[in-house]
């Protein structure tokens, strides 16, 4: 039996769009009408009910619109910042985690909370900015650890450096958790548990800035990724800048973290899984797992947000309990999947 040709390229992308598409537009449209109170969405959009009235409307806009759109934001910045550390450093675990970009956002948001920093931009809170910068500032430390010898960045530095870096900066964490009072140590574990606590727009547009950086960032590397997974070599005999694609790459992840981060707090496992259930979908190609990472990993925290608010209403899980309860178990069956 003749076997069928593969599709075209472009076709194989409006596929992978529409179909990851329908899955995160879906789980937009739903997760707003589900919670501890029932939704109509006929009443949401029913003209005919003043908004006074409508309490319906408000629910949806209001309570929980923004919480689900933070919620595809995040999931979507932090699997594409996987997918992009994972081609980078040529290692199938590696995560925003593994340079350290979370343990800066603790310990900045940390600070702010012990500290009581009144630093506010944007709509953002002190804490979200404490955390956003200091998810930047483990970065610049590792990648200057890195580039030290001026040989670009070297993909065994690199990772080696986040380690380290990571190690310094939790036990820097854990002198100010030792001097935080009992509310605010209360307060830091809450954040450093991950959770989608938005209720307003306000930090969702903050937001937009270093997303759109960092999306605009993204767009230029698909191929880079794709040669970079391969060898350095082989993308520089392309005609690649290696050290500058790099330098993008790096600073396109790192924005996208810390843009997610500031929002949510560090939730785990996301950057890990996300990528590597895409590409048992799609394939290895980045042109591919880019848009559907970000898709796909949009959809997957509104899921797991929506565990978080109504699987013990009326109270509410933070959302990192409920990543790392599912991505456990997925990232174990990956691993021993690989052997």
């Amino acid at each position: 039996m003749p076997t069928r040709p593969p599709a075209p390229p472009r076709t194989r992308l409006l596929r992978t769009l529409l179909g990851f598409g329908a899955v995160a537009a879906a789980a937009i449209v739903v997760a707003p009408l589900v919670g501890s109170t029932p939704v109509s969405l006929a009443r949401v959009f029913d003209r005919a009910i003043p908004w006074a009235d409508n309490i319906d409307a408000q629910i949806f806009f209001i309570a929980r619109l923004p919480r689900v759109l933070a919620a595809a934001l995040v999931g979507a910045s932090l699997a594409l910042a996987g997918v992009v550390f994972q081609a980078l450093l040529k290692n199938p675990l590696a995560s925003p985690d593994t340079l350290g970009v979370s343990a800066g956002a603790s310990l900045g948001a940390m600070a702010a909370i012990t500290f009581d920093l009144d630093v506010s931009v944007l709509g953002l809170s002190p804490v979200a900015v404490a955390s956003f910068v200091g998810s930047l500032g483990a970065l610049g430390i590792v990648y200057a650890l890195s580039t030290a010898r001026r040989r670009g960045a070297p993909t065994m530095v690199l990772l080696l450096g986040g380690v380290a870096v990571q190690a310094l900066l939790s036990a820097v964490i854990a002198f100010v958790q030792y001097l935080a009072d009992f509310t605010q140590t209360y307060r830091n574990v809450r954040w450093v548990m991950g959770s989608l606590d938005v209720v307003s727009y306000a930090p969702i547009v903050a937001a937009l800035a270093p997303l759109t950086l960092s999306l605009a960032g993204f767009a230029l590397l698909p191929r880079v990724l794709d040669l970079l997974s391969v060898s350095s070599d082989s993308a520089s005999a392309r005609g690649v800048d290696v050290i500058r694609m790099e330098r993008i790459a790096l600073i396109s992840a790192s924005l996208a973290t810390g843009a997610a981060v500031s929002l949510a707090g560090p939730v785990s496992f996301i950057g890990i899984i996300v990528p590597h259930l895409v590409r048992l979908i799609v394939g290895a190609g980045h042109r591919l797992v880019l848009p559907a990472s970000a898709l796909f990993g949009a959809a997957f925290l509104i899921g797991c947000d929506l565990i978080a608010r109504t699987i013990v209403a009326p109270l509410e899980l933070p959302v990192g309990i409920v990543t790392a309860i599912i991505g456990g178990p997925v990232f174990l069956w990956l691993l021993f999947r690989r052997r």
